[in-house]
């Protein structure tokens, strides 16, 4: 049984499956959605996708990346002693990826509108508590349930997510007008603010701003966009990224508070794994968390493939990816705090870097 049909949820059903697994997916909501506009794959995630066959179909839905940093006056920045390679990543729509992945699993196999409540282990099962009070069974049931997970709150009590003072994002699909086709901006602005648009399909763009220590909030959200915005444009500089926020309606615009997972002492139990966010939901100013999600199903995947022993196969797939983690948390920290396009730049590369060329192979 998998809590939460998302991105994660979703790949893990269709891993799982894919090695002979009976999967479920246990999903809360009426419809499979896709929380947020556009999710940045890279090379260590796609190879996940090409495991289950369907990598040519994600490729063609997206649009490949090859990141330029801006500082706010529009003067390129990169880091010396990287490559096009470590700037590299695929940008998909997430409700094109989410529908992909919920043919591959089979629909029969996504029950909507059950809403996990809690779970009781046994030494031969697990059962899985709804909303509704019906009861399922299953050898294990892994936790895919987002930032807000239910499955995490019983497992770790006391590990509810923890909003990250002051740090809002702002973010968009749009209809593509008179930008370069081939442009990836993003420029590290004034006031911790950070921010671009990126082609993510045919004839759509996708605008992100975000800001830490983004003050009060007024206006619409509109405004609010617009408002951080200014600080990553100066002397004409980002004008088709102001006009890409002033022309989007207000209600096509997203606005969270980042909301941040806290260190968890466990992943996993005997019967019960987290996964993706439920484990470790980071801030998105790595622009990693789905990719580093999807990395912790090939690894759960590897582990349940090479250990029969079901609690030692979880044990061996918590200490991988928590050791990973603490280098992760390391690095979102460095570029969260780089003072300037040129160290945001060096950071940065050095963490998807470090991230592709560590990264497990399952």
């Amino acid at each position: 049984m998998i809590a939460g049909g998302g991105l994660v949820g979703l790949t893990a059903a269709a891993s799982l499956k894919s090695i002979g697994h009976d999967v479920v997916v246990l999903e809360q909501a009426p419809q499979i959605r896709a929380v947020g506009a556009g999710i940045g794959l890279w090379a260590n995630a796609l190879r996940e996708f090409e495991h289950l066959g369907i990598g040519s179909e994600i490729r063609g839905a997206g649009v490949e990346q090859n990141t330029w940093f801006f500082n706010p006056a529009g003067d390129p920045v990169r880091a010396p002693g990287y490559t096009d390679s470590d700037h590299r990543f695929l940008l998909v729509p997430r409700a094109e990826l989410n529908d992909l992945l919920a043919d591959t699993i089979g629909r029969d196999r996504i029950r909507l509108g059950a809403q996990v409540t809690g779970y009781t282990e046994t030494d031969a099962d697990v059962l899985v508590h709804l909303a509704d009070g019906e009861t399922l069974r299953a050898d294990l049931l892994i936790g895919a349930d987002g930032v807000h997970s239910r499955v995490r709150g019983q497992l770790v009590p006391g590990s509810d997510a923890v909003r990250h003072p002051g740090h809002y994002a702002w973010r968009a699909i749009v209809p593509t007008g008179d930008q370069d086709p081939a442009a990836t901006v993003l420029t590290v602005g004034h006031r911790r603010t950070r921010g671009g648009y990126a082609r993510i399909a045919h004839g759509r763009t996708m605008w992100m701003v975000n800001q830490f220590d983004a003050g009060p909030l007024t206006g619409s959200r509109r405004e609010r966009a617009l408002e951080r915005a200014r600080n990553l444009a100066e002397a004409g500089w980002n004008d088709e990224l102001l006009a890409l926020i002033a022309e989007t309606p207000e209600e096509s615009i997203l606005e969270n508070q980042v909301t941040l997972v806290p260190e968890l002492p466990r992943w996993t139990s005997a019967r019960v794994a987290l996964i993706g966010d439920a484990a470790h939901g980071l801030s998105p100013h790595i622009a990693s968390g789905g990719t580093l999600g999807i990395e912790d199903v090939g690894v759960l995947r590897g582990s349940l493939t090479a250990e029969a022993d079901l609690e030692k196969a979880l044990a061996i797939y918590e200490r991988a990816r928590a050791a990973r983690f603490d280098a992760v948390r390391e690095h979102s920290a460095a570029v969260e705090h780089a003072c300037d396009a040129a160290e945001f730049a060096q950071r940065y590369a050095a963490f998807s870097h470090w991230m592709l060329t560590t990264a497990p192979v399952t």
